[in-house]
Protein backbone atom coordinates (compact mmCIF):
# COMPACT_ATOMS: atom_id res chain seq x y z
CA UNK A 1 0.00 0.00 0.00
CA UNK A 2 1.46 3.35 -1.01
CA UNK A 3 2.16 6.09 1.54
CA UNK A 4 -0.26 8.99 1.73
CA UNK A 5 -0.18 12.53 3.04
CA UNK A 6 -1.32 13.00 6.64
CA UNK A 7 -1.61 16.07 8.85
CA UNK A 8 1.80 15.33 10.35
CA UNK A 9 3.35 16.24 6.97
CA UNK A 10 2.17 19.81 7.57
CA UNK A 11 3.45 20.11 11.14
CA UNK A 12 6.75 21.75 10.27
CA UNK A 13 8.68 18.93 11.92
CA UNK A 14 10.65 15.96 10.69
CA UNK A 15 7.84 14.62 8.48
CA UNK A 16 7.60 17.99 6.72
CA UNK A 17 11.35 18.08 6.20
CA UNK A 18 11.34 14.55 4.81
CA UNK A 19 8.50 15.41 2.41
CA UNK A 20 10.32 18.51 1.16
CA UNK A 21 13.64 16.68 0.76
CA UNK A 22 12.33 13.54 -0.93
CA UNK A 23 9.57 14.99 -3.11
CA UNK A 24 10.32 18.64 -3.91
CA UNK A 25 13.98 19.46 -3.33
CA UNK A 26 15.07 16.31 -5.14
CA UNK A 27 13.31 17.46 -8.32
CA UNK A 28 13.66 21.25 -8.18
CA UNK A 29 17.30 21.43 -7.01
CA UNK A 30 19.27 24.51 -8.13
CA UNK A 31 21.77 26.83 -6.47
CA UNK A 32 19.12 29.39 -5.46
CA UNK A 33 16.55 26.94 -4.08
CA UNK A 34 19.14 24.76 -2.39
CA UNK A 35 20.10 27.62 -0.06
CA UNK A 36 16.69 27.08 1.63
CA UNK A 37 16.44 30.72 2.72
CA UNK A 38 13.17 32.43 3.65
CA UNK A 39 13.37 34.40 0.39
CA UNK A 40 15.27 33.85 -2.84
CA UNK A 41 17.62 36.58 -4.09
CA UNK A 42 17.77 36.85 -7.89
CA UNK A 43 19.20 39.25 -10.42
CA UNK A 44 17.05 41.20 -12.86
CA UNK A 45 17.96 43.99 -15.25
CA UNK A 46 15.33 46.11 -16.96
CA UNK A 47 11.59 45.51 -16.95
CA UNK A 48 10.15 42.36 -15.43
CA UNK A 49 6.86 40.57 -16.01
CA UNK A 50 5.19 39.05 -12.95
CA UNK A 51 2.24 36.66 -12.97
CA UNK A 52 0.50 34.40 -10.46
CA UNK A 53 -1.87 31.50 -10.98
CA UNK A 54 -3.51 28.59 -9.18
CA UNK A 55 -4.16 25.13 -10.57
CA UNK A 56 -7.05 22.97 -9.41
CA UNK A 57 -7.59 20.72 -12.43
CA UNK A 58 -9.63 17.54 -11.99
CA UNK A 59 -8.40 14.87 -12.51
CA UNK A 60 -4.78 15.76 -11.66
CA UNK A 61 -3.50 13.39 -14.36
CA UNK A 62 -4.99 13.19 -17.83
CA UNK A 63 -4.05 12.09 -21.32
CA UNK A 64 -1.11 14.22 -22.41
CA UNK A 65 -0.24 15.77 -19.07
CA UNK A 66 -0.87 16.36 -15.38
CA UNK A 67 -1.26 19.21 -12.91
CA UNK A 68 2.52 19.57 -12.58
CA UNK A 69 3.16 20.12 -16.28
CA UNK A 70 0.05 22.26 -16.53
CA UNK A 71 1.16 24.58 -13.72
CA UNK A 72 4.46 25.34 -15.44
CA UNK A 73 2.92 25.76 -18.90
CA UNK A 74 0.23 28.11 -17.63
CA UNK A 75 2.68 30.28 -15.70
CA UNK A 76 5.39 30.37 -18.36
CA UNK A 77 2.93 31.13 -21.14
CA UNK A 78 1.45 34.07 -19.23
CA UNK A 79 4.91 35.66 -19.05
CA UNK A 80 5.58 34.92 -22.70
CA UNK A 81 2.42 36.74 -23.77
CA UNK A 82 4.10 40.00 -22.71
CA UNK A 83 7.24 39.06 -24.62
CA UNK A 84 9.16 38.19 -21.45
CA UNK A 85 11.74 35.45 -21.06
CA UNK A 86 10.45 33.20 -18.24
CA UNK A 87 13.27 33.14 -15.71
CA UNK A 88 11.98 32.19 -12.28
CA UNK A 89 9.00 30.48 -10.66
CA UNK A 90 7.76 29.82 -7.17
CA UNK A 91 5.29 27.11 -6.26
CA UNK A 92 2.99 26.45 -3.32
CA UNK A 93 1.34 23.05 -2.80
CA UNK A 94 -1.92 22.63 -0.89
CA UNK A 95 -2.08 18.92 -0.05
CA UNK A 96 -5.19 17.23 1.28
CA UNK A 97 -4.95 14.38 3.73
CA UNK A 98 -4.92 11.10 1.85
CA UNK A 99 -2.95 12.37 -1.15
CA UNK A 100 -0.99 9.48 -2.65
CA UNK A 101 2.69 10.41 -2.32
CA UNK A 102 3.69 8.42 -5.40
CA UNK A 103 1.14 10.36 -7.46
CA UNK A 104 2.46 13.59 -5.98
CA UNK A 105 6.03 12.59 -6.89
CA UNK A 106 4.95 11.85 -10.45
CA UNK A 107 3.40 15.30 -10.86
CA UNK A 108 6.36 17.06 -9.20
CA UNK A 109 8.73 15.25 -11.56
CA UNK A 110 6.59 16.33 -14.51
CA UNK A 111 6.69 19.90 -13.20
CA UNK A 112 10.49 19.81 -12.97
CA UNK A 113 10.91 18.38 -16.47
CA UNK A 114 8.57 21.00 -17.97
CA UNK A 115 10.44 23.80 -16.18
CA UNK A 116 13.67 22.53 -17.74
CA UNK A 117 12.04 22.48 -21.16
CA UNK A 118 10.85 26.05 -20.67
CA UNK A 119 14.22 27.27 -19.42
CA UNK A 120 12.88 28.51 -16.10
CA UNK A 121 14.00 27.73 -12.55
CA UNK A 122 11.80 27.02 -9.55
CA UNK A 123 13.50 29.03 -6.81
CA UNK A 124 11.10 29.00 -3.87
CA UNK A 125 8.15 27.00 -2.62
CA UNK A 126 5.84 26.07 0.22
CA UNK A 127 3.64 23.18 1.31
CA UNK A 128 0.52 23.13 3.45
CA UNK A 129 -1.59 20.14 4.49
CA UNK A 130 -5.34 20.42 5.03
CA UNK A 131 -8.22 18.09 5.75
CA UNK A 132 -9.75 16.59 2.63
CA UNK A 133 -10.10 13.58 0.41
CA UNK A 134 -6.74 13.14 -1.25
CA UNK A 135 -6.62 15.97 -3.76
CA UNK A 136 -3.95 18.62 -4.15
CA UNK A 137 -3.56 22.04 -5.73
CA UNK A 138 -0.65 24.18 -6.91
CA UNK A 139 -0.18 27.94 -6.77
CA UNK A 140 2.61 29.52 -8.81
CA UNK A 141 4.24 32.87 -9.36
CA UNK A 142 6.41 33.58 -12.38
CA UNK A 143 9.00 36.29 -12.99
CA UNK A 144 10.19 37.01 -16.52
CA UNK A 145 12.65 39.48 -18.00
CA UNK A 146 11.33 41.69 -20.81
CA UNK A 147 14.01 42.35 -23.46
CA UNK A 148 14.72 45.98 -24.32
CA UNK A 149 12.46 47.29 -27.06
CA UNK A 150 9.79 44.61 -26.67
CA UNK A 151 6.28 46.05 -26.28
CA UNK A 152 3.60 43.38 -26.61
CA UNK A 153 0.24 44.28 -25.12
CA UNK A 154 -3.47 43.55 -25.50
CA UNK A 155 -4.02 47.23 -26.28
CA UNK A 156 -1.55 47.33 -29.18
CA UNK A 157 -3.66 45.75 -31.96
CA UNK A 158 -3.84 48.06 -34.99
CA UNK A 159 -6.13 48.41 -37.97
CA UNK A 160 -4.97 46.12 -40.77
CA UNK A 161 -3.31 43.60 -38.45
CA UNK A 162 -3.64 39.89 -39.11
CA UNK A 163 -4.91 37.34 -36.57
CA UNK A 164 -2.97 34.07 -36.27
CA UNK A 165 -3.65 31.07 -34.02
CA UNK A 166 -0.84 28.65 -33.26
CA UNK A 167 -2.78 25.40 -33.59
CA UNK A 168 -5.96 23.39 -33.18
CA UNK A 169 -8.66 24.49 -30.75
CA UNK A 170 -10.24 22.55 -27.89
CA UNK A 171 -7.73 19.75 -27.29
CA UNK A 172 -7.24 20.33 -23.56
CA UNK A 173 -10.93 20.87 -22.87
CA UNK A 174 -11.84 17.68 -24.74
CA UNK A 175 -9.13 15.63 -22.99
CA UNK A 176 -10.28 16.72 -19.51
CA UNK A 177 -13.97 16.23 -20.27
CA UNK A 178 -13.34 12.79 -21.77
CA UNK A 179 -11.49 11.72 -18.60
CA UNK A 180 -14.34 12.90 -16.39
CA UNK A 181 -17.01 11.22 -18.49
CA UNK A 182 -14.99 8.02 -19.00
CA UNK A 183 -15.22 8.43 -22.77
CA UNK A 184 -12.62 6.35 -24.59
CA UNK A 185 -10.62 8.61 -26.87
CA UNK A 186 -6.99 9.29 -27.69
CA UNK A 187 -7.45 13.08 -27.65
CA UNK A 188 -4.56 14.47 -25.60
CA UNK A 189 -4.18 17.78 -23.83
CA UNK A 190 -2.16 20.39 -25.68
CA UNK A 191 -0.50 21.69 -22.49
CA UNK A 192 2.88 23.02 -23.62
CA UNK A 193 5.37 25.84 -22.93
CA UNK A 194 5.51 28.15 -25.96
CA UNK A 195 9.03 29.52 -25.40
CA UNK A 196 10.54 28.72 -28.79
CA UNK A 197 7.53 30.12 -30.61
CA UNK A 198 7.51 33.46 -28.80
CA UNK A 199 11.29 33.81 -29.00
CA UNK A 200 11.04 33.62 -32.79
CA UNK A 201 8.12 36.05 -32.92
CA UNK A 202 9.85 38.77 -30.89
CA UNK A 203 11.94 39.87 -33.87
CA UNK A 204 8.79 40.56 -35.92
CA UNK A 205 6.09 43.23 -35.72
CA UNK A 206 3.94 41.39 -33.22
CA UNK A 207 1.57 43.76 -31.46
CA UNK A 208 -0.40 41.39 -29.23
CA UNK A 209 -0.06 37.86 -27.88
CA UNK A 210 -2.57 36.01 -25.72
CA UNK A 211 -2.71 32.37 -24.65
CA UNK A 212 -6.06 30.75 -25.41
CA UNK A 213 -7.11 29.16 -22.12
CA UNK A 214 -10.44 29.13 -20.26
CA UNK A 215 -13.26 30.60 -22.31
CA UNK A 216 -11.59 29.62 -25.57
CA UNK A 217 -10.72 31.59 -28.68
CA UNK A 218 -14.06 33.40 -28.87
CA UNK A 219 -13.69 34.85 -25.37
CA UNK A 220 -10.04 35.79 -25.87
CA UNK A 221 -10.67 37.62 -29.15
CA UNK A 222 -13.71 39.45 -27.81
CA UNK A 223 -11.67 40.66 -24.82
CA UNK A 224 -8.81 41.76 -27.09
CA UNK A 225 -11.22 43.63 -29.36
CA UNK A 226 -12.62 45.52 -26.37
CA UNK A 227 -9.19 46.27 -24.86
CA UNK A 228 -7.71 47.51 -28.13
CA UNK A 229 -10.84 49.36 -29.24
CA UNK A 230 -10.76 47.58 -32.58
CA UNK A 231 -13.06 45.31 -34.58
CA UNK A 232 -11.97 41.70 -35.14
CA UNK A 233 -13.29 39.45 -37.91
CA UNK A 234 -12.39 35.76 -38.21
CA UNK A 235 -13.33 33.11 -40.76
CA UNK A 236 -14.84 29.99 -39.22
CA UNK A 237 -13.51 27.66 -41.89
CA UNK A 238 -9.94 28.79 -41.20
CA UNK A 239 -9.97 28.10 -37.45
CA UNK A 240 -8.02 24.82 -37.05
CA UNK A 241 -9.80 22.01 -35.19
CA UNK A 242 -8.62 18.41 -35.29
CA UNK A 243 -10.97 15.82 -36.75
CA UNK A 244 -11.11 13.99 -33.42
CA UNK A 245 -12.05 17.10 -31.45
CA UNK A 246 -14.57 18.05 -34.13
CA UNK A 247 -16.23 14.65 -33.78
CA UNK A 248 -16.13 14.95 -29.99
CA UNK A 249 -17.83 18.35 -30.21
CA UNK A 250 -20.48 16.93 -32.54
CA UNK A 251 -21.18 14.13 -30.07
CA UNK A 252 -21.62 16.44 -27.07
CA UNK A 253 -22.87 19.62 -28.73
CA UNK A 254 -19.77 21.69 -27.93
CA UNK A 255 -18.35 24.69 -29.79
CA UNK A 256 -14.54 24.57 -30.22
CA UNK A 257 -14.47 28.38 -30.30
CA UNK A 258 -15.32 28.34 -26.59
CA UNK A 259 -13.25 25.37 -25.44
CA UNK A 260 -10.13 25.78 -23.33
CA UNK A 261 -6.57 25.13 -24.43
CA UNK A 262 -3.27 25.10 -22.55
CA UNK A 263 -0.67 25.26 -25.30
CA UNK A 264 -2.04 27.63 -27.92
CA UNK A 265 -1.73 31.35 -28.53
CA UNK A 266 -3.27 34.01 -30.71
CA UNK A 267 -0.93 36.54 -32.30
CA UNK A 268 -2.00 39.92 -33.66
CA UNK A 269 0.67 40.83 -36.21
CA UNK A 270 1.31 43.69 -38.63
CA UNK A 271 0.12 42.65 -42.10
CA UNK A 272 3.57 43.00 -43.67
CA UNK A 273 4.99 40.45 -41.20
CA UNK A 274 2.05 38.03 -41.18
CA UNK A 275 3.59 35.43 -43.48
CA UNK A 276 6.89 35.56 -41.60
CA UNK A 277 5.08 35.16 -38.30
CA UNK A 278 3.09 32.19 -39.60
CA UNK A 279 6.30 30.56 -40.82
CA UNK A 280 8.00 31.22 -37.48
CA UNK A 281 5.16 29.62 -35.54
CA UNK A 282 4.88 26.61 -37.84
CA UNK A 283 8.63 25.97 -37.58
CA UNK A 284 8.44 26.04 -33.76
CA UNK A 285 7.71 23.16 -31.44
CA UNK A 286 3.92 22.91 -30.91
CA UNK A 287 3.09 25.26 -33.81
CA UNK A 288 2.82 22.99 -36.84
CA UNK A 289 -0.95 23.57 -37.25
CA UNK A 290 -0.86 27.36 -37.07
CA UNK A 291 -3.19 29.33 -39.35
CA UNK A 292 -4.12 32.87 -40.30
CA UNK A 293 -7.80 33.18 -39.35
CA UNK A 294 -8.78 36.84 -39.61
CA UNK A 295 -8.01 40.53 -39.50
CA UNK A 296 -8.37 43.68 -37.41
CA UNK A 297 -10.19 46.83 -38.53
CA UNK A 298 -10.99 50.17 -36.95
CA UNK A 299 -14.71 49.96 -37.61
CA UNK A 300 -17.24 49.09 -34.89
CA UNK A 301 -14.67 49.01 -32.04
CA UNK A 302 -14.89 46.27 -29.45
CA UNK A 303 -16.87 43.88 -31.62
CA UNK A 304 -15.97 40.37 -32.83
CA UNK A 305 -17.49 38.84 -35.96
CA UNK A 306 -17.38 35.35 -37.41
CA UNK A 307 -17.72 34.68 -41.14
CA UNK A 308 -19.62 31.41 -41.37
CA UNK A 309 -19.13 28.57 -43.83
CA UNK A 310 -22.34 29.64 -45.61
CA UNK A 311 -21.09 33.19 -46.07
CA UNK A 312 -23.06 34.78 -43.26
CA UNK A 313 -21.79 37.02 -40.48
CA UNK A 314 -22.36 36.22 -36.81
CA UNK A 315 -21.35 38.40 -33.88
CA UNK A 316 -19.52 36.60 -31.08
CA UNK A 317 -19.37 37.46 -27.39
CA UNK A 318 -17.45 36.10 -24.41
CA UNK A 319 -18.41 32.68 -23.07
CA UNK A 320 -21.78 32.78 -21.36
CA UNK A 321 -22.37 30.53 -18.35
CA UNK A 322 -20.01 28.23 -16.50
CA UNK A 323 -18.30 26.29 -19.25
CA UNK A 324 -16.20 23.40 -17.90
CA UNK A 325 -15.02 24.06 -14.31
CA UNK A 326 -11.64 23.01 -12.92
CA UNK A 327 -10.02 22.71 -16.33
CA UNK A 328 -6.73 24.18 -15.14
Amino acid sequence: MSEVISMVHGSGGSATGELIDKVFAAEFSNDILDAMEDAAIVSAKGSIAVTTDSFVVTPVTFRGGDIGRLSVCGTVNDMLMRGATPSYMTCGFILEEGTDIELLKKCVHSMAETAKEAGTRIIAGDTKVVEGHGGFYINTTGVGIVPDGVDISASNAKEGDVIIVSGTMGDHHAAILAERMSIETDIASDNAPLVEMVTKLRSLKVHTLRDITRGGLGTVLKELAETSGKNFTIEGTKVPVSAKVSDFCGLLGLDPLYMGNEGKLVAIVAKEDADKALKAIRSSKYGENAAIIGEVSGKEPGRLFLKTELGGIRELDVLQGEGLPRIC
